[in-house]
């Protein structure tokens, strides 16, 4: 039994055992001598022991080991070889399609013969579809999710349609869907962002209505705090009227009982990522005509504003009364932050908001001072050891300035210089980011690797584009590592991104084309890549500053 979950195995050894008890364990002894290796065959269930048992007849019994390994490399031969890459250094290649095999960790099948056991209302059910769990959502959403709609969109599919599932089994849109059901980790309705993502992109077949049933359901019912879940409390009564989520002074004691002891209010980060997810709600509501729904949540997205601080231009906390909390961005709000934001320091939560770039530039007062302060993000000093930096914040790894590679939050920031009149610095930051935290070798991973979410920001980016905004199906070029890259599409098209010249020193775009016309800004649309569209970039050791600035 794992958490609450019967796992049943059957197998079969190549030898006659004899088997003693000695307590809980099982002692086997195998006393052929003319056995050299003992082999053991299994197969599991999480269905029944017969299941186990005919899973075994079914997938095991009748092969090899040596048949198995070879059908293995079949599998990953297919997944690896849809991306072909000519050009770029061997380390290169063997960063990138680590990083692409990293990818497939989740989320996972669970179904069996036509049926799986869901953690979820804690029966059997029959299927004609893949039932996936294994999903970590506060990663996932940014990239991995998008990789996937581009990859196996079908697969994509099945995955969303097993949480519509979900909703229904529980009675709640999961956060971190497991095999034993929802755990509550992080923060947000991610999920929402993921669904309008694959909506936008054509990704519809499963219940739309009861998805957006479940999705509206999370965003007016259930708590908003972290790592809890569960109906709201007064702490979500209060964000929906005021617009912002209440944080505690420093030393002051807590006054709601469901906040978590350890992982707190998170306050800052609370109100960004749900922005965002309501942002996700809302565009979701006008694709289905549901315009006041639409209206509300649109509404709701633009809370983030209520927390900007002009004065030092960070997200700072308020408290209930509205009042500002003076705090050290840098380091205040206790252990990762928590009182305030989420594992990282302000300095990373400065740019989450990723739903509305143009808003977060009229907050700094223009491109200038927007682009300036992304300028200081990489060169602003830690303002103390990184002993006692990491004893607090010990998730903020793969560190250039306050700039944070090794965690989530940070993956798209240096994708805004294209926001700005300096897209040449996106291509800068990009080549520096994955030639010194992504090597191919132990170092290769600058933090917490989360099941694919952090390796499909390595794919997208040694490719040369990146889905800044999810939700929006649109990308924005950074670039490439391969002087070509090729990606055979499930509708039996190509795209190709073609970077002539490219080179460890030639890493900045000189000029572009898409399908053959001249291309001035660094972005283009899914339906562009799924048509088998051709990105052709010229690449040069110094920077063209005047491309990709209209």
């Amino acid at each position: 039994v794992w958490d609450g979950v019967k796992v049943y195995m059957y197998g079969e050894f190549n030898t006659p055992a004899s088997a003693e008890k000695n307590g809980s364990r099982l002692q086997l002894t195998f006393n052929d001598k003319a056995v050299k290796t003992v082999e053991f065959k299994y197969a599991l269930s999480f269905v029944s022991p017969e299941q186990a048992k005919k899973n075994f007849l079914n997938e095991v019994k009748n092969t090899t080991f040596q048949q198995q390994t070879k059908v293995g490399e079949a599998a990953w031969a297919k997944v690896i070889n849809q991306i072909q890459t000519t050009g770029g250094t061997e380390a290169q290649k063997r960063s990138f399609y680590s990083a692409l095999y990293r990818t497939y960790e989740r989320m996972v099948d669970i179904t069996e013969d036509g049926q799986y056991y869901s953690g979820y209302d804690k029966k059997i059910h029959k299927t004609n579809r893949p039932f996936y769990v294994d999903d970590w959502v506060w990663d996932s959403y940014l990239a991995h999710h998008p990789l996937r709609t581009i990859l196996n969109p079908g697969q994509e599919g099945d995955m969303l349609n097993s949480y519509v599932l979900m909703y229904q089994q529980s009675g709640w849109v999961p956060t971190f869907p497991l095999l034993y059901g929802d755990n509550p980790c992080m923060n947000g309705f991610h999920s929402t962002i993921t669904f309008l993502d694959g909506y936008r992109k054509g990704i519809r077949n499963y219940d739309v209505n009861a998805a957006y049933e479940g999705m509206y359901k999370n965003a007016t019912q259930a708590t908003m705090l972290p790592w809890k879940n569960g109906p709201k409390t007064d702490l979500e009564d209060f964000y929906y009227e005021k617009g912002y989520f209440p944080a505690l002074k420093p030393g002051e004691e807590e006054t709601n009982k469901t906040v978590h002891g350890f992982e707190k209010r998170q306050a800052v980060a609370i109100t960004l990522g749900h922005s965002y997810d309501d942002w996700a709600l809302a565009q979701f509501a006008g694709e289905l005509k549901k315009d006041g729904d639409y209206t509300k949540f649109m509404a709701r997205s633009n809370n983030y504003k209520n927390l900007w601080h002009n004065e030092t231009q960070m997200f700072l906390p308020k408290d209930k009364a509205g009042n500002w909390i003076q705090i050290d961005p840098k380091f205040d709000g206790g252990m990762g932050g928590r009182d305030y934001y989420d594992e990282n320091n302000g300095w990373t939560y400065l740019w989450k908001v990723q739903h509305d770039v143009k808003g977060l530039i009229g907050l700094f007062g223009g491109v200038n001072s927007f682009e300036s302060k992304l300028d200081q993000l990489y060169r602003e000093s830690l303002g103390r050891s990184k002993y006692e930096l990491w004893a607090k914040f010990p998730d903020f790894t793969g560190i250039t300035g306050q700039f944070s590679m090794g965690n989530e939050p940070s993956f798209h920031i240096p994708y805004l210089y294209n926001f700005s009149s300096s897209p040449w610095k996106t291509q800068k930051r990009i080549r520096f980011l994955l030639d010194t935290w992504f090597k191919d070798n132990v170092f290769g991973i600058p933090g917490d690797e989360d099941g694919g979410g952090m390796t499909a920001f390595v794919v997208f980016s040694s490719l040369g584009f990146y889905p800044v905004t999810p939700g929006t199906p649109v990308y924005t070029i950074g670039s490439p590592l391969f002087e070509k890259a090729s990606i055979d599409l499930p509708n039996g098209k190509q795209f190709q991104v073609i970077a002539n010249k490219c080179s460890v020193v030639n890493k900045y775009i000189q000029s572009a084309k898409f399908d053959g016309k001249v291309l001035d800004t660094p972005w283009f649309t899914h339906d562009q890549l799924v048509a088998g569209g051709k990105l052709e970039l010229e690449m040069g050791p110094l920077p063209n500053k005047t491309w990709g600035v209209k």
